[in-house]
């Protein structure tokens, strides 16, 4: 089910909202009705992936129990957290790596072991990693241990966040399972930022995609023009943009309406003046987790071996390639971002590059690359689009279909820039400052709020094209 869909906005939320307040009188009763509205909820679209999500709510409820039980033994309890990583990364590994490894074996070997047909589980690589951080935690004694299972069952299948992040951490909402509170305040600017992210997606995100997935598809058939190869990679650089802070947005925004309090997830990463500032503003907590999960345990860049930095470096963006999809173009994505921040880290090119213009560009045209790299469905079809967009095919300059594309959407375009810094922001805070500023604002405010939820409805109940890029993960 998706937020950005007419059932969601006028069925499952209202009910869920109106039967949850009705509630507020018992914390178990609302938490057990959050819990079974989150499992109806990831069930709609296939419901026997719901089991799927049970079982890895089982299992590391039961590994988190024994990791507390065992921890004064610590052969025990390594062995323990062993066992939960390999039952979690295998599960993972079946539905979504197993037939891309199977592939890439009768490709290197020229076997023809058959390829089984796993349909992918929604969002699995999200509640696993929380699963897994939770018990994590735990065995590190950063968290208590929670032993009603269905606040666990809660806190990995919580409908929010559970599609496509924020990642959620269990010691970050643990106390707000048992005593958050709910306020208007939190409800009014949940509710603002719910619709804020919606804009985000069907306005924004929804119309930079049909200018990608048009220009990528029109790649596959023959080369295309230089500015065309350049319009698609833009465009889906914005569209990825709009499409997974928008989802964070409507997630956090939900959660405030519920009563939780999320961790953002983006800080105008386009904005960044190096690769490696622009992973702490990007998908911040999927960052998180692998800093603190991987690469502080690997020992960082505490060690005094210089190679065994770049080492824990490399295993880090290699699994966050990995994490991302089972296709060599999300390896050699991850690989490439890999290669930028060694590159930073050891060369020290916020001294060489000294202008913050030049170093924007130049963060700017290597993440743009990638996402061609993230886009493309295999390497074949990324170095085609890649070599269009220099001419490598002698591809010409122009073409109409740029000119058309330019005008049909350019509003959409130039709002997409705009929303992608903090200029809008900044005007908000001057017009905030001034005199009558304030008041204006909060008059005026509501209205726009109302406007773009109906602009949004609008486009929606249009029918128009609604992809959402990070179900994928």
């Amino acid at each position: 089910m998706l937020f950005s869909s007419v059932v969601f906005l006028f069925y499952f939320l209202p009910v869920v909202l109106l039967l949850y307040y009705t509630l507020r009188f018992s914390s178990t009763l609302k938490n057990i009705f959050l819990l079974f509205a989150s499992l109806f909820f990831y069930a709609w679209g296939e419901p026997w992936f719901v089991l799927i999500m049970i079982i890895s709510i089982l299992c590391n409820y039961i590994f988190a129990l024994l990791v507390d039980k065992y921890r004064d033994k610590k052969s025990i309890a390594k062995f323990i957290l062993v066992l939960m990583c390999s039952v979690n990364l295998g599960l993972l590994f079946v539905f979504k790596y197993l037939g891309f490894a199977l592939r890439t074996i009768n490709e290197i070997t020229y076997l023809q072991i058959p390829i089984p047909n796993i349909a992918l589980p929604i969002g699995i690589s999200f509640f696993t990693f929380q699963a897994m951080s939770y018990v994590i935690d735990v065995y590190r004694k950063n968290g208590k241990i929670q032993k009603n299972p269905f606040y666990v069952a809660l806190y990995i299948s919580f409908f929010p966040q559970l599609i496509a992040g924020p990642i959620v951490r269990y010691s970050t909402i643990a106390e707000q399972i048992d005593n958050r509170r709910e306020t208007w305040q939190k409800f009014s600017v949940g509710t603002c930022r719910f619709i804020t992210g919606l804009g985000k997606k069907v306005l924004i995100a929804n119309n930079m995609a049909i200018i990608a997935d048009r220009i990528f598809q029109m790649n596959t058939s023959s080369s295309i023009p230089i500015s065309l190869a350049w319009l698609g990679s833009i465009t889906y650089t914005l569209q990825i943009f709009f499409d997974f802070s928008g989802y964070s947005d409507m997630a956090i925004g939900l959660g405030l309406m519920f009563g939780f309090k999320f961790e953002e997830n983006f800080n105008y990463p386009y904005i960044s003046k190096s690769i490696t500032e622009f992973w702490r503003r990007w998908h911040m907590s999927l960052g998180a987790w692998f800093k603190d999960y991987v690469y502080f345990p690997l020992g960082g860049s505490r060690v005094k071996n210089k190679d065994k930095v770049i080492r824990n470096l490399f295993v880090v963006w290699l699994l966050t390639g990995i994490w991302h999809g089972a296709e060599w173009t999300f390896i050699l994505w991850g690989l490439l971002n890999f290669v930028f921040i060694v590159i930073e880290k050891f060369f020290a090119i916020d001294k060489m590059i000294n202008h913050r213009v030049i170093r924007r560009v130049y963060t700017l045209f290597v993440v743009n690359l990638g996402w061609v790299l993230f886009r493309s469905t295999n390497l074949i079809e990324a170095g085609k689009f890649i070599s269009s967009m220099f001419g490598l095919y002698g591809n010409g300059f122009w073409s109409d279909y740029t000119f058309m594309f330019l005008k049909e959407y350019m509003v959409f375009l130039i709002a997409a820039i705009i929303f992608s810094t903090p200029m809008a922001k900044r005007m908000n805070k001057l017009i905030v400052d001034g005199a009558r500023g304030r008041e204006i604002l909060e008059f005026g405010y509501p209205f726009v709020i109302m406007g773009l939820f109906l602009i949004c409805v609008s486009y929606l109940t249009k029918g128009t094209y609604n992809p959402f890029i990070y179900f994928n993960f």
